[in-house]
């Protein structure tokens, strides 16, 4: 047990610090400070790849906003499958 639990403090911790890399690199001004960031996330997790995350996070953060209504659509009250 004691080994399982060495591998969970060591995500807990890896995850934790990746969400601080990830605000840092929102945060970077310049590409010398974007690429030492990448670098670091890279060196902790090898298979990140930046713009498939920041497209992930465009879209969690417009989940959270209200959205427009659309045309109202009435309800036949069964299947919506053509016959």
């Amino acid at each position: 047990m004691v080994e399982r639990r060495i591998e969970l403090d060591r995500r807990y911790h890896r995850k934790k610090k990746m969400g601080k890399l990830k605000e840092k690199l929102q945060r970077a001004k310049s590409t010398s400070e974007r690429d030492a960031i990448v670098a670091k996330i890279m060196k902790i997790s090898p298979w990140w790849n930046e713009a498939v995350a920041m497209a992930g996070k465009q879209g969690r953060q417009s989940a959270g906003a209200p959205k427009a209504k659309g045309p109202a659509r009435a309800s036949s009250g069964g299947s919506s499958r053509r016959k």
